[in-house]
């Protein structure tokens, strides 16, 4: 995938996930969504295809995605069947913070 930054939006070859990046490391990123590689959304539409079982768990409108290091965030814009990861390594839902008590 090469370089990413703050703002750009990517989406799937092998479903409809569609993503933003929220936070990025420095250097080049191996995102993947499905099994493959992740395009920039303004990319001209692929045949598609569908995901890899290894990579189907599905993205959920919405929610953030973060690498382990947590370098990583990407925002959940557009939902599908396939799974984001680094390589071979899927990304975590980030949880919410805890809200303090109003005791």
């Amino acid at each position: 995938m090469g370089q990413l930054k703050a703002g750009v939006r990517l989406r799937s070859a092998a479903c409809a996930t569609e993503v933003m990046v929220v936070a990025s490391p420095d250097g080049a990123v191996d995102l993947q969504c499905g099994g493959v590689p992740m395009l920039d959304a303004k990319a001209e539409a692929s045949a598609g295809g569908s995901p890899s079982p290894q990579a189907a768990e599905g993205s959920i409108l919405g929610k953030r995605y973060v690498s382990e290091s947590g370098d990583l965030e990407l925002l959940c814009i557009k939902p599908g069947d396939g799974s984001l990861a680094i390589g071979e390594t899927l990304l975590k839902t980030k949880d919410a913070k805890a809200l303090p008590s109003s005791d």
